[in-house]
Parts: C-alpha cells; structure tokens; sequence
C-alpha cells in the first residue's frame, strides 16, 4: 500500500459520505413546479388537438340544423324580349304584351325531413365520442409521460449527487497523488467512473428534455420552462390492487370504452342511414301556382299543378345496398373490438399484478437501510478491509438499485394507468 494512503482515504470518507447523503442542488428561480392535478388542468384547457374535436363537433351539430330546414319554393318568371308586331322589347300590356309566372313547393314524403335529422343526431353522438376517445387515449399519454417524466427526475439528481462528490474525490484524490500518498491506477479509476456518470447522465438529460418536450406540447406550455414535476409520496403508498377484480374492470370497459360506443353509435349512425336511404325511394311531390297572361287558354290563365318522379328505374337500390352492407360492417367492427377489448383488459391486469407483485417483494426502507449499511462500508474502508476498487463496486451497485427502484415505481404508476385506459374510466386516481 502507498505510504500515508490512510489520510487519503479520510478524504474519501468524507466526499463519499457527503455524496451519498447530500441533498440537491437548490432549484433555480424559474423553475416550474408542477402537479399532475396541474398538468392535468392545463391540459383540458390548452391542448390542441382537444380544441380542433370539439370545433369538429360543432361543425357536426351544425347538420341538425341544416336538417331542420324546409326546401325553399321555386319562383319561375317568364316574359317576352321583343314584340315583332309592336317593334317593342318586353311587352307587358294586357292587351299586346305576354308574360307568365310560377311559385312551386317541393313537398318530401316518406318522412325524409324527420329521417335527415336522426341521421344528423347520431352523426354528432359519434363525434362526441371521437373526443372522448381523443380524451382517453391523450390523458393516458399525458399521465404516464408525467411519471415517466418524474421518475427520471429523481434518477437525474442521484447522477448529480455522485457526479459532484467523485469530482471532489477526484480533485482530492490528485491532491494526495502529488504528495505520493496514492497510485495512479486509483486516480485512473474515479476519473473513468466520472466520465462514465457524466455520459449517463447527459444521455438521461436528452431523454427528460425529448419527454418533456410531449409534455409541454400537450399542456401548452412554454418550451423554454424548466420542468420541476411534484408527485404526492402518498399516490404510492394509496395505490393498491388487492381489492380489483378482473371481471369488475372488464365490465367497466364494457361500460365505458369511448371507442367502443364509437363503433356502437357508428351501427346506430347506419341504421338511420338505412332508414333514410329506403325512404329517399319514396318519390316527392312538388306543388306550383301558375298564372299566364295570353299563353295559355283561355287569357289570364290560373293553373294548379303537380309533380311527381316515377320510380321505375331508379329506387335508390344502390345505396339501400351500401346502407346495409354498412351495418353488416359495423357489427363485425364490434365484434372485433370487444375481443380486443377483453384482451387488452386481462394484459393489463396481469402486468398490473405481476409489476406488484415485483413492487412488493422489495424492501421498502431500501434507502434508509442503505444510508446505514454506507456507514458501515466506509468504516471497513476506513480500516482497509475493502479495496478502492469494491468500495466503487458498492458505489455503482448503490445507484443501479436507486435506478431500478424508480424505474420499478414508474412501471408500477403506469400499470394503474394502463388499467384506467382500457377500461376508460377512473379505477385509480
């Protein structure tokens, strides 16, 4: 061993102690502290794409109006450009002149008008639920994006913990090297755990800056805001899946799945359509009141007259056949999606119990334990009984349990979401 290596191993003592323990870096004063409650809140009120929904479903609603409407009547006017016998151009005198005119009222039949409004009614439920689904499927990303977001939060400050205590290590350590109280091979050793802590830290420094990137997207925050996410310690403590039953949450997909009412009401939007189209066979009548000056017999001619298409040819069988062939597509659509349905709920219910289950087999006073076992660590380093080399050895096994410990925490916090997803409702808050 290196003459006088005991004095720097106080140092070491000491940087490691205060690396391990130490708290973080005081946040600067534009950071951005935000709940998920927050998040959440500013996501119903400035997300883009859930403002362009509820334009599209205004525009839809607009159709029920359009359908409430009567076809205007049709005013017809006729009079002559040039008399060859007066040599006078529009001639209108009762005596010389001519000149005819008609007002005429389409009158639909079959119960067309009622039928187009249904029809317009159902086109707006769907739309309803295309926002509800939009609503689902962005809150999920939203909420597992903030945890994800978190998790790697917390893991980003052990970086900065042990990258700033092995930097002061480091420049004590070279300190000592210059007196000769320590080899080259150690100096060798902290210097790459640092660059190899730096480039893991920088690399999990992208991967925060490209998820929160999403986030403030989704929320319409400022992109240059500096993210600090919060999250209650009791949202762990309180999520518990002991009391959910499978076949509890499959009746609440059932129940609730926006996308699978869309597909329902898409089956309700046909059958209208149906309706409509059969209907649309029915030809319509149009009535016109005809008044003609010297064109017809005898003068001043006041006539009544009717309408009426003969459907000999043309009953609209082509699209009754797309009407039904629709329906027929629509119910095989849901067949579909309630298997996928029940696929996707027993998925995440399985994950959900085996992530913890997993959860649940680690020792929750982890960190606590630890800060006491670092002591004893140091003590048995501090009287030579572990090398350099095992003490950075307990070093690097300590932040790869931090690390899988918040990854499990993050896996555990997304389980609960995938469950809410695929039920479509609110199992865990």
């Amino acid at each position: 061993m290196v003459p006088n290596a005991l004095n720097f191993y106080k140092f070491l003592l000491c940087f490691a102690l205060l690396g391990t323990i130490g708290n973080a870096a005081a946040q600067s004063a534009d950071t951005l502290q935000l709940t998920l409650p927050q998040a959440e809140k500013l996501f119903l009120q400035n997300n883009y794409q859930l403002i362009a929904q509820n334009y599209q479903i205004s525009q839809v609603r607009a159709d029920i109006m359009t359908a409430k409407l009567f076809d205007n009547p049709t005013l017809d006017l006729e009079t002559q450009l040039y008399n060859s016998k007066t040599k006078r151009f529009f001639e209108t005198s009762k005596t010389e002149g001519q000149y005819s005119a008609s007002v005429s009222q389409l009158i639909k039949l079959a119960g067309k008008r009622n039928k187009n409004i249904q029809l317009a009614n159902a086109g707006v439920t769907m739309a309803e639920y295309q926002y509800f689904d939009l609503m689902r499927t962005l809150r999920f990303n939203l909420r597992t994006n903030f945890y994800k977001i978190y998790y790697a939060q917390q893991s980003a400050k052990l970086y900065q913990e042990q990258i700033t205590s092995l930097q002061k290590l480091l420049a004590a350590s070279e300190e000592q090297l210059k007196a000769g109280n320590i080899a080259m091979k150690d100096i060798i050793r902290i210097r790459s755990l640092v660059y190899s802590l730096q480039t893991e830290y920088n690399n999990l420094e992208n991967s925060i800056e490209d998820m929160e990137t999403d986030l403030k997207l989704m929320t319409n925050i400022k992109p240059d805001a500096n993210l600090a996410l919060v999250m209650d310690t009791a949202e762990e403590k309180n999520y518990t899946l002991d009391k959910t039953v499978y076949n509890n949450l499959l009746d609440s997909a059932r129940t609730n799945r926006a996308d699978l009412k869309l597909i329902q009401s898409g089956i309700n939007y046909s059958e209208k359509s149906l309706m409509l189209q059969k209907a649309m066979a029915v030809p319509d009548v149009q009535f016109s009141l005809l008044y003609d000056l010297q064109g017809s017999y005898p003068n001043n001619y006041v006539g009544l007259g009717v309408q009426i298409p003969l459907p000999i040819f043309n009953r609209n069988q082509g699209e009754i056949k797309k009407a039904k062939i629709a329906i027929d597509a629509g119910k095989n659509q849901l067949s579909q999606q309630e298997a996928a349905l029940e696929n996707e709920v027993f998925n995440s219910y399985k994950i959900a119990l085996r992530t913890e289950s997993l959860y649940n087999g680690f020792d929750k006073n982890f960190n606590t334990d630890f800060d006491k076992l670092i002591t004893e660590v140091i003590k048995n380093f501090k009287s030579r009984n572990l090398s350099l080399i095992e003490f950075m050895d307990f070093y690097d096994s300590y932040r790869q349990s931090t690390l899988q410990m918040n990854d499990l925490k993050f896996q555990r916090m997304n389980a609960k979401e995938e469950i809410n997803y695929v039920t479509g409702s609110t199992i865990f808050n």
